[in-house]
């Protein structure tokens, strides 16, 4: 299974979200695909109106799958935080980029005799670890340091046989070098990018640098483009059809990140929805430079609630 990202964009102008075309909406689709940060929950704290939501979603008989670039997590840890805020969401419902990572090493046979290095956090690890691959750094190398000193080499695993890369909020030197070591020095090794979100709702009060400066530090240290397996490309999706009999035509995306999961929904034939929750403003959607529209937009995911009435 190849990781492809074709590229189509809509240029027609979004709808507002409406009563008359909220219902449309919802009668033309059997899924709703939802991403979490700034559209479920920011931070540790759940938008206004999603419990709500979900459950009349699920009420009339829609399917719901969270689709997550946030690589921070296992789907397992993904669970158990969708418990705590009070929502019941089982982890075959959950689709994240560190179980997509572990996913495409599996569909292209990665040896299991070689290493995997993370620059990332536990779930990668885990979701790794579950596959049944080994996994070196991630969580286990954030205190150790490198250090410049005359005649001393800087030793890297020669097993290392790919570098995963996601959002690392303890991203330091030590891993940079082992990770770019590995990519330069190791024959073959594979260069693996959860994805390459700008910036993120890692808090409910404000934005963080996401996992597109931790991949694009290591683009500069080995001049390498990496294998993106999260939102836009269409690698999750292959995963999500193989799971559920359903059609794309009759799913919807939801997301407040146009060049994410817009872009996702679109290269993969589904309805798109934004909600301006998150990181996208109004203005960037009206923005002339901005090429990519969904077919709907509106201010948060509860509105549907309203909308339709109920």
């Amino acid at each position: 299974m190849e990781s492809t990202t074709p590229n189509p964009t809509s240029t027609a102008a979004a709808e507002l979200l409406t009563g008359a075309n909220a219902k449309l909406l919802l009668d033309s689709v059997d899924a709703f695909l939802f991403d979490c940060d700034g559209v479920i929950w920011k931070g540790d704290k759940l938008i206004d109106g999603i419990p709500e939501t979900l459950e009349m979603l699920r009420s009339k008989g829609k399917k719901l799958v969270f689709v997550t670039n946030n690589s921070t997590k296992s789907r397992i840890q993904y669970a158990n935080k969708f418990r705590t805020l009070g929502l019941s969401v089982s982890q075959d419902e959950i689709f994240s980029s560190s179980f997509a990572a572990a996913m495409y090493l599996k569909v292209n046979q990665f040896p299991p005799q070689k290493k995997v290095y993370v620059i990332g956090g536990e779930g990668i690890v885990q979701e790794l670890q579950l596959a049944g691959f080994t996994a070196l750094g991630g969580p286990e190398d954030v205190e150790k340091r490198a250090q410049w000193k005359s005649n001393c080499l800087f030793e890297h695993d020669k097993d290392v046989g790919a570098v995963v890369v996601g959002l690392d909020p303890d991203i330091n030197y030590y891993k940079l070098q082992y990770g770019t070591l590995c990519i330069r020095e190791n024959p073959g090794c594979l260069f693996i990018a959860t994805n390459r979100d700008s910036v993120g709702h890692m808090t409910d009060l404000q934005e963080w640098p996401g996992a597109g400066c931790m991949v694009g530090a290591i683009c500069g240290s080995t001049e390498r483009e990496p294998v993106v397996v999260g939102k836009p490309s269409t690698f999750m999706m292959e995963f999500l059809l193989q799971k559920f009999n359903l059609s794309t035509s009759r799913m919807c995306m939801v997301g407040d990140r146009l060049d994410t999961d817009i872009l996702f929904g679109q290269n993969a034939g589904c309805k798109t929805l934004l909600v301006l929750s998150g990181v996208t403003t109004r203005s960037i959607l009206d923005d002339p430079s901005n090429k990519i529209q969904p077919d709907y937009y509106t201010n948060k995911v509860s509105d549907i609630l309203g909308l339709l009435g109920e």
